[in-house]
């Protein structure tokens, strides 16, 4: 077994890119890692890593060395899938990524029900509104919003979202409630990473671009800021539901709305769908079609 010691190791270490994390992950000393990954380099007589007292790089040989020993890792924890999931209890390890703000108020609340109730179970979950690859990064399933442009992913349709246009009482008796796309070029519309806005224009879909005094990229942020009266915003129900459910804010333009759009599971098309992913999918549909 000596040609596997440093491999875990080294795969750490690629994937968190640092020796300290890479610890942490596998549970051992960072000074145990090093010895580990340097014992391995040693032997097959190639640098893999560099390293300064600032961060940790690959190799070019490193990372042909990598991909090859993920495969092969990857086939290993397949093979003790296949044998655990013989068994009927889902354990080991899943992985999953899903956009910050919907993962952090639905879908972790979602994924730590499940995890109660199969305790074996090992989650690594990672809230990121960037669009990760899931075959080189390890990821079991990503959840996904809106609509879908990766063809090469099996796409599963968990629920709907509704795009609303909003503002506050206080925004509307102060500056008026437009009743036309074309009056929005009078308001002060807060922008999130696009310019323009989201709309269904008889029975076409139209975009409209839109300007205002504020713009980030955090749909939070975005909602307090309207609903202190700053200006109109548009964003997906989940952000805003409650909001609209207590006249805090007001839907506007609902004559124009989009129609809603998907929620996603996707998934490689080349990866076997173990039966603990599968069952995290239907009690994800079944949750979401609850609520």
């Amino acid at each position: 077994m000596s040609s596997w010691e440093g491999v875990n190791e080294l795969v750490a270490v690629v994937e968190t890119g640092s020796f300290t994390r890479a610890a942490r992950r596998l549970g051992v000393s960072t000074a145990q890692v090093s010895r580990q990954v340097s014992a391995l380099e040693s032997r097959l007589a190639t640098k893999l890593l560099y390293r300064t007292t600032r961060r940790v790089s690959v190799t070019e040989a490193g990372q042909v060395y990598y991909q090859q020993c993920r495969q092969i890792l990857d086939a290993l924890e397949e093979a003790e899938r296949s044998m655990t999931d013989r068994q009927g209890v889902p354990r080991g390890r899943l992985r999953l990524t899903a956009p910050v703000t919907y993962g952090e108020t639905t879908i972790a609340p979602l994924v730590n029900d499940f995890v109660s109730q199969f305790p074996e179970l090992e989650v690594e979950m990672r809230l990121t509104n960037q669009k990760l690859d899931l075959v080189a990064d390890g990821y079991d399933l990503a959840i996904r919003l809106g609509k879908l442009e990766d063809s090469s992913m099996i796409a599963r349709r968990l629920a709907s979202r509704s795009l609303y246009v909003c503002a506050s009482p206080a925004y509307l008796s102060a500056h008026g409630t437009p009743h036309a796309l074309s009056e929005l070029d009078h308001h002060n519309c807060l922008l999130g990473n696009l310019d323009y806005w989201r709309f269904q224009d008889n029975g076409k879909p139209r975009n409209i671009r839109v300007k205002g005094s504020l713009r980030c990229d955090s749909g939070r942020v975005l909602m307090d800021a309207a609903l202190k009266g700053i200006g109109i915003v548009q964003l997906p129900d989940y952000y805003v539901q409650p909001a609209l459910d207590s006249g805090d804010l007001i839907p506007l333009l609902a004559h124009y709305r989009e129609d809603d759009d998907g929620i996603w599971a996707v998934y490689p098309h080349n990866r076997h769908l173990s039966p603990k992913v599968r069952l995290l999918l239907d009690f994800f549909s079944a949750s979401l079609g609850r609520s």
